[in-house]
């Protein structure tokens, strides 16, 4: 039986939901490659590649499986494990180190979407004086973390200067960036590669349920990870656009292929976009290698679409 290694960040000792969620991924993954034939390892990689190497040329497995999200609980390290994977010439399922880091640089992605004319909220540089609407909102997002960290109510600003450093210097242990705020509705949308190409799975949106008319709208650490936040249990997704709105479907469909081959990415990503009240999308962010926990967005659009896991786990390995 041919070996696969499904490759996973170390967990720190006090890890949070959104770091020990990597574990209920890897026994998604496990079912699906184990189901196809394959014989899984799981092997936990830290900062230390040099020892991950030499495990893994041990091992010599057919392709890895990679589930890294960050390294020595840092996300800006996230690309170095399928880089190293590259450097050893080691097949792997999952997007390339460069679509992987170049989307998790959020103001990287950014620019480039706005450079190749794809439509992405426009980036606010406070500390340059850059001009700005008065009235406009903005929210300040991390610029090299995933899974909500760091997203709070309290992260949506006017366009005043003094505010941003007052946030700023309340929030010293991360590196924010800020973009117009885009009132509106959001889509989260997952896309699933493979030998055809990629698929947009159908079309989920995010609906915020009694939400207080002055609450920002938005995905914030509580909605993904506290059970019993107001926000978790007061967002949920509805699939239907496709027939409800099918012209808005094809035109969300269209922008998350051109970010899939913009970016190169590969096996599995999702695109996570706004529409605002004219009707126009923008989008919020591209994630490579999104989360495929079986109560997460990815997974729930899989089903919708009538795929079992094994039968998406034989796309993604297609991309391999």
């Amino acid at each position: 039986m041919e070996k696969v290694v499904i490759l996973i960040n170390a967990i720190s000792v006090a890890a949070a939901e959104d770091e020990l969620d990597v574990l209920d991924q890897a026994c998604v993954v496990e079912k699906a490659l184990e189901d196809l034939g394959y014989e899984t390892v799981r092997l936990f990689t830290g900062i230390n590649l040099a020892e991950t190497s030499e495990k893994l040329l041990k091992i010599k497995p057919l392709f890895v499986f990679n589930l890294v999200e960050s390294l020595d609980g840092d996300g800006k390290l996230i690309h170095l494990a399928p880089a190293l994977l590259e450097h050893l010439k080691i097949p792997y399922a999952g997007c390339p180190a460069e679509s992987i880091y170049v989307t998790g640089n959020k103001t990287l992605s950014k620019r480039i979407m706005i450079a190749e004319g794809l439509p992405a909220p426009e980036l606010w540089d406070f500390s340059k004086k850059q001009s700005s609407d008065p009235s406009a909102l903005y929210i300040a997002k991390p610029v090299m973390e995933d899974a909500s960290v760091g997203i709070e109510d309290e992260n949506i600003l006017p366009a005043d200067q003094e505010k941003i450093r007052e946030f700023q210097k309340a929030h010293p242990e991360i590196s924010y960036f800020f973009e117009r705020y885009i009132p509106g509705r959001e889509f989260n949308i997952s896309v699933l590669g493979g030998d055809k190409g990629p698929e947009v799975l159908p079309i989920p949106e995010i609906i915020f349920e009694e939400y207080p008319y002055d609450k920002p709208r938005i995905i914030g650490y509580q909605a993904k990870w506290d059970e019993d936040s107001f926000e978790y249990k007061h967002t949920n997704r509805v699939f239907g656009l496709e027939t409800k709105e099918p012209q808005l479907a094809e035109k969300l469909r269209k922008i998350c292929v051109d970010c899939w081959n913009l970016f190169g990415l590969k096996g599995f990503a999702r695109v996570d976009l706004r529409v605002d009240e004219s009707g126009n999308p923008w989008i919020l962010e591209v994630n490579a290698n999104p989360c495929l926990s079986e109560d997460a967005g990815f997974y729930a659009a899989t089903s919708e679409a009538g795929y079992s896991f094994t039968e998406v786990m034989k796309r993604i390995i297609e991309d391999v």
